[in-house]
């Protein structure tokens, strides 16, 4: 699951884990944000086809990162802001990459469907990492499956799992069941914000 490979999932349109609008508790977490808060470091990972940072951008941030190691992603998401925010440039950046080759700090990094592409062997590097790239005091938050798949990219686990995997290098604020997804997610995602130690 290199750059080759979502390169042809994003060439050939292979795009199912595509909610078509902003992921419901995201744009409510951003929603709870406080004003005075808008020029916060955010960063999306995986940034497919940039729903939170459109949604981000409509709400005032102004120093937002977004992050795909497939450039077809990074090029249509580059059209997309061009015909809904073309004032985008002063508030966002556009980077394809990998994300361990990244460089902070950030004070908010926003999970959606990026942990769930990545190899579980890669798991320990990616909260490593997520650490790293966090500026002090820096929150992680966002949405992990709390459900198993077979096979995969998607790749699930359950909050056990994800607690362990962050208690070093995180204090979890809070890690439930998600009330308000998205309905082809109803019942299989958890929230969570982590904040670094």
């Amino acid at each position: 699951m290199n750059e080759s490979y979502w390169e042809s999932r994003w060439q050939h349109a292979e795009t199912r884990w595509d909610l078509h609008a902003v992921s419901p508790p995201l744009a409510a977490y951003i929603d709870q944000i406080p004003d005075s808060n808008r020029h916060l470091r955010i960063l999306i990972p995986g940034c497919g086809n940039g729903y939170e940072a459109i949604y981000l951008l409509q709400k005032g941030f102004t120093q937002v990162t977004m992050l795909d190691i497939a450039p077809t992603a990074v090029e249509q998401l580059r059209k997309r802001l061009d015909a809904e925010v073309p004032e985008w440039q002063g508030s966002l950046r556009l980077v394809c990459g990998d994300f361990f080759e990244q460089e902070g700090p950030y004070d908010l990094i926003l999970e959606q469907t990026f942990f769930c592409a990545l190899s579980p062997t890669l798991r320990r590097d990616y909260a490593l990492k997520m650490n790293e790239l966090l500026a002090p005091g820096g929150k992680l938050a966002g949405l992990l499956f709390n459900v198993h798949f077979e096979g995969g990219p998607p790749f699930g686990g359950k909050k056990e799992e994800y607690a362990h995997l962050f208690e070093a290098g995180f204090h979890i604020h809070t890690m439930e069941p998600c009330y308000n997804s998205a309905a082809p997610r109803a019942g299989s995602e958890l929230f969570f914000i982590a904040e670094k130690r």
